[in-house]
């Protein structure tokens, strides 16, 4: 069967023999054209290596750095055929093929090989059973069918994870026996909940059972397609979200990483392109974490100076912005060209807004903000602190947004171009980075104490955070 080009079926364990060296030798039934030898990182099908097919349709794969050992992926001329095949410490490998029969490609050189190419013949046929038995279960018409179809369904899933296991005991020392340990699923609780503690005990249950079958401290596992998934889904759904959580669970894994260089360094790169910019208020707690603790003390040295720009640019930005701590005082000049500093508005909660007259959001955001100050917050002495984001030469344009949408109430105000070269001179942080502001609007909530309660909210949010403070301290 066909098989188009597409991510390999599992991927690449690091082999550390410095003397070895790869030859994989290959015939095609194409007389032209270049191959790929690929492997997964992450989400990606990365090249490892590339050759020319000849006349006599054969290409040599070879090299004297070992092959991380794993599942391959042997791309055909025209990226539209490819082929799996497994790299353990055997790494002279022999490949026939033909597109025509690609299913029937002879793969000599290592016994894991073997093993490989019966299981997908294995699989590839119960899956065809399976196929079947799950449609005539759709179609059943009585109880009795649908009961037989859904016994042979899970007896035939039975059969393959048996297969599994039988490799994995027999064959314990293999690469495939540790591709089967990584890839089965965390066991769900069999208890039903009826209390809410019971739902906490499955929970608990489920997440401590999370990783079973993965080390940390093992390089190989980052080059399978199944270990990014894992990750993601343990951070984004399985775990709490607090920020201190996290962070607790984070250095965990990395300390276990601290053996395997490859597994570190994919975990730490993967936590700081997720909490960069984080997706919960809050969380950005866990960035500046991982700057201050690994990035700040020399523990990322595969990274360019252009990356630790940017990752030590954006720590501090966030670092001035924390929830709980007190937001910088801005003393920026109203739409007369006065003085209003931020700290000397009196109120009881204050919102600071960012945003630029020419943005297309901001003009949706604006008016409605206005709406909502008007028919709700004004009353109960709320005020806002509203920022031009852009430089003085677009005052104009803020003075007339203002003016034709009659925003009343608020303090508007803006940098002028003295201001901005008197930070610049005296090496002061401006508004930008003291608030994080790399997009608009930018929503922030204070306190009286003008503590940061609330930031990065969308209108929706902002309104919800405040009217529950309102509520909370009316009770």
């Amino acid at each position: 069967m066909n098989k188009k080009l597409r991510c390999a079926t599992f991927l690449c364990f690091i082999c550390f023999n410095s003397w070895a060296q790869y030859k994989i030798s290959v015939t095609c039934n194409y007389d032209t054209g270049m191959a790929y030898l690929t492997y997964h990182y992450g989400k990606n099908l990365n090249i490892e290596d590339s050759g020319k097919v000849n006349n006599k349709g054969a290409v040599v794969f070879q090299g004297n750095t070992p092959l991380q050992q794993g599942i391959y992926a042997l791309v055909l001329p025209g990226k539209r055929f490819s082929l799996d095949f497994l790299v353990s410490d055997v790494q002279t490998i022999t490949i026939d093929t033909d597109t025509t029969k690609l299913p029937e490609a002879k793969i000599t050189g290592s016994k894991d090989n073997e093993l490989f190419i019966n299981y997908q013949k294995f699989v590839n046929e119960k899956g065809r059973l399976l196929m079947g038995e799950r449609e005539a279960y759709m179609r059943s018409k009585t109880k009795a069918d649908s009961a037989l179809h859904e016994a042979n369904y899970i007896k035939l899933n039975t059969e393959i994870n048996k297969y599994r296991e039988d490799i994995i005991q027999n064959n314990s020392n293999s690469l495939m026996a540790s591709l089967f340990n990584a890839m089965k699923e965390a066991p769900y609780p069999t208890k039903v909940p009826v209390t809410r503690q019971d739902t906490l005990n499955n929970y608990y249950f489920y997440k401590q059972h999370y990783w079973d079958g993965i080390t940390f401290m093992d390089d190989r596992i980052i080059r399978t397609p199944f270990f990014l998934p894992k990750l993601e889904r343990y951070y984004r759904e399985v775990m709490q979200q607090a920020p201190d959580s996290l962070i607790k669970d984070i250095d965990y894994r990395l300390l276990y990483a601290r053996n395997a260089p490859e597994m570190y360094k994919f975990l730490l790169n993967w936590y700081t392109d997720e909490y960069i910019n984080p997706k919960y208020m809050g969380q950005d707690k866990v960035f500046i974490h991982l700057f201050e603790k690994y990035h700040s003390k020399g523990l990322t040295a595969w990274l360019t100076d252009k990356q630790m720009e940017i990752i030590t640019r954006r720590a501090y930005m966030q670092m001035a912005n924390q929830l709980g701590e007190q937001a910088a005082n801005l003393e920026l000049l109203d739409t007369a060209g006065k003085p209003k500093p931020l700290y000397n508005l009196s109120s009881d909660y204050t919102v600071v807004i960012f945003w630029d007259p020419n943005c297309g959001h901001c003009k949706e955001e604006i008016p409605r903000l206005d709406s909502i100050y008007r028919a709700s917050w004004k009353a109960k002495k709320v005020k806002i602190y509203a920022v031009l984001s852009e430089k003085e030469d677009q005052k104009n344009n803020w003075k007339k947004f203002i003016r034709e949408h009659d925003i009343t109430g608020w303090t508007n105000v803006y940098q002028s171009k003295k201001q901005a070269d008197e930070e610049l001179a005296s090496n002061r942080p401006n508004f930008r980075q003291l608030y994080d502001v790399i997009t608009t609007p930018t929503l922030y909530l204070l306190d009286k104490e003008k503590r940061i309660i609330g930031k990065k909210l969308t209108l929706l949010q902002m309104n919800d955070l405040l009217e529950t403070k309102l509520k909370t301290a009316v009770q």
